[in-house]
């Protein structure tokens, strides 16, 4: 029987700081289930996504104008590509707020171009700030960070670890595939230059449709997808955090991989990470 798993992470989890008032991890930790669990968002489905790195220089600046508030940042070391912030006024706690942010701002709450949040609040007034800076621009070409890509994930299958509520024993390392790195590759190039975020290409193929275009034959594949993250280290720390990429990542009848990012300055993300998984 064939099988196919996916899993998307637009976020990359860079933890430039820790947020010490309850409320406020609360209410980070609310936004970050919502994006693994999105429910239907402006009548749309939407692809789940992992979690948010709380920063606090996101959370210290008190500007209302998005204008003033981008100077900041960028005067605090946090150079922006995308940014969006949300006030609110009269909830008492995060799960109010989370409940009145849900329904206004979900659309928001769920973009594949944001990687941090900083949260504040002042009594009932409450400030999120979602972000994402600048890419470094230091990667490589995307055949060497594809390698970098299967390094980190063979150093995390060679440890147990739980994925969510799933326990995974130590997995043996996977090989590296060119026909599966050729499918991750055609779809980041497809995902930046098209601006979207998904699973399914522009062309409205799944991974089995594009992997079988390169000649693989498999009776088992896997897909993770990540957008936003300037390092491959950094994009499998994310899939890490996230318990459906984890299991991914840990699947053990996997034998062999292929990775690529592409980059594409018009599009919301900037960059945009493929890892197909298979076994022949």
């Amino acid at each position: 029987m064939r099988r196919i798993v996916r899993s998307s992470l637009p976020l990359a989890l860079l933890l430039a700081g820790v947020v010490h008032a309850s409320e406020e991890s609360r209410l980070i930790e609310q936004i970050n289930a919502l994006r693994a669990e999105p429910p239907v968002c402006e009548g749309q489905h939407a692809e789940p996504a992992g979690p948010l790195s709380a920063d606090l220089r996101l959370s210290e600046p008190t500007q209302t104008d998005i204008g003033a508030l981008q100077q900041a940042l960028s005067q605090n070391g946090y150079p922006i590509a995308a940014l969006q912030l949300i006030r609110l006024s009269g909830p008492a706690d995060a799960t109010a707020a989370m409940a009145a942010m849900g329904q206004k701002f979900c659309r928001s709450l769920l973009g594949a171009q944001y990687t941090d949040v900083g949260v504040s609040r002042s009594g009932q007034e409450w400030r999120v700030v979602l972000a994402r800076p600048l890419l470094s621009g230091g990667l490589g070409p995307w055949e060497v960070e594809g390698q970098t890509v299967l390094e980190a994930v063979n150093q995390a299958r060679a440890t147990p670890r739980t994925c969510g509520q799933q326990a995974f024993p130590a997995a043996p390392p996977l090989a590296w595939n060119t026909a599966l790195a050729e499918a991750a590759r055609a779809h980041s190039l497809d995902m930046a230059n098209h601006d979207s975020f998904s699973h399914r290409g522009s062309d409205g193929s799944l991974t089995d449709e594009r992997v079988l275009r390169t000649g693989y034959t498999w009776h088992q594949l896997g897909e993770n997808i990540a957008a936003g993250q300037d390092s491959a280290k950094v994009t499998v720390d994310g899939w890490l955090a996230s318990p459906a990429h984890c299991a991914n990542l840990m699947n053990a009848t996997f034998t062999e991989t292929g990775a690529a990012y592409a980059t594409d300055p018009r599009s919301q993300a900037g960059i945009y990470w493929t890892q197909v998984f298979g076994a022949p």
